[in-house]
């Protein structure tokens, strides 16, 4: 028996060779270098560094970003490697998105041309890492409110404040901290490693995405050379328009996470036998993965036409959002069917079940909750905001 496909609706026609030859290309390296050794760093809640130089050598660093030594993807192809990074482990997939697809692009749409000639081409290298600093203790899903500040001082800014949840920020070369100004504006300020009075603290009992390292960040005092004030973000509809850019591929992420439980769970059904047969053979267990099959084929499909959106320039906020809360919710239905198939192997990290059905849990909730995409869609399907309570600006 051939291995089973999770592209019942050959999909992959509509892809072109490059976007093809670029997801085999992840996919093969996960194969090799992420899944056979992943669960034992998952466990300990370490990054596997020893990874950043080989993914270096994928040329795949920064993605959809053109130039500055950037591989300048189809967004099609971004998503695919999101995809596939998933579908190996969240952990990994989450420090190459904060990296690639917030740090980076962050300063390819926001950063003047010296500043992005100037940051760029190494963190293409992955000579230097990024992290992008948004989140605050108390401001999660109302990040318009942010609170961390940034004041002229001369030839620098001094920022104050504290942030929370920021992956790679313990270990990043460039953090773009994302600060109040006192005119009220929101701007975007990077902080280079080994400035004083940055501190970063790595966040400890995570039951999701353990290897990767996410942290708390005080800032008191922080001294930023006004040059590193990213030239083009003037408010906080600047960030947004990062953050519009980088969603879908949190879409793709849950898609992946989903197509590597699926598979796992079909291959242990084929597998484990009881009562004389295998559990594939039973009404129950081919519903579930009849269902978690079509599912995933609907995700593909959605997936792939919102990509194409964004290479015309034609994707919106709400668009992005649509597919954010859609997919993390099937995903997550979808790995805890798998889990629910394996039986008590699921639990065990071996089976890598267990790791997808954890991380399920954060991709389910970072870059906007369920609720705040659905709020996101009501608000443009509707014209009202039940967020603000105001008709929102078309501008």
């Amino acid at each position: 028996m051939s291995e089973p496909s999770t592209d019942f609706y050959a999909i992959e026609e509509l892809l072109e060779p490059e976007e093809i030859a670029v997801r085999d290309k992840v996919r093969a390296f996960c194969a090799t270098e992420v899944t056979p050794r992943i669960n034992d760093y998952w466990e300990r809640a370490e990054f596997p560094f020893e990874l950043v130089p080989k993914i270096a050598e994928l040329g795949i660093s920064g993605g959809t970003v053109e130039g500055y030594g950037s591989p300048g993807m189809s967004a099609v192809a971004a998503g695919l490697v999101a995809a596939e990074w998933a579908r190996a482990d969240g952990s990994v997939g989450t420090f190459y998105g904060v990296h690639s697809f917030l740090a980076m692009q962050s300063i390819a749409l926001l950063g003047s041309e010296e500043q992005r000639e100037r940051w760029l081409p190494a963190m293409a290298r992955m000579e230097k890492i990024g992290a992008f600093g948004l989140t605050e203790p108390q401001h999660g899903s109302d990040a318009v409110g942010l609170e961390t500040s940034a004041r002229l001082d001369g030839d620098a800014y001094v920022l104050n404040g504290q942030k929370k949840w920021i992956g790679n920020g313990s270990i990043a070369d460039y953090v773009i901290i994302w600060a109040r100004g006192t005119d009220g504006a929101v701007g975007g300020y990077v902080v280079e490693k080994g400035t004083p009075g940055y501190e970063a603290t790595v966040m400890t009992g995570k039951t999701a995405l353990r290897a990767v390292w996410q942290a708390e960040i005080t800032l008191t005092d922080v001294r930023v050379p006004a040059e590193n004030k990213l030239a083009e973000c003037h408010s906080f509809k600047d960030v947004s328009r990062v953050l519009d850019r980088t969603r879908y591929t949190v879409a793709w992420r849950a898609l992946g996470l989903a197509t590597a439980s699926y598979e796992l769970a079909l291959a242990h059904a084929l597998r484990r036998e009881q009562f004389g047969q295998p559990i594939a053979g039973y009404q129950l267990v081919q519903d579930k993965l009849a269902r978690m099959l079509a599912e995933i084929t609907s995700m593909q499909l959605m997936c792939w036409r919102l990509s194409k959106l964004a290479d015309a320039d034609r994707m919106t906020a709400a668009m992005a959002s649509l597919a954010k809360m859609n997919h993390a919710a099937k995903a997550r239905a979808i790995v805890a069917d798998a889990r629910d198939i394996l039986g008590g192997d699921g639990i065990l990290l071996d089976n890598h079940v267990a790791r997808h059905h954890a991380d399920m849990e954060a991709i389910f909730t970072f870059e906007g909750t369920d609720s705040v995409q659905a709020l996101i869609v009501g608000r443009e399907i509707t014209g009202l905001s039940a967020i603000s309570g105001r008709k929102p600006s078309r501008s």
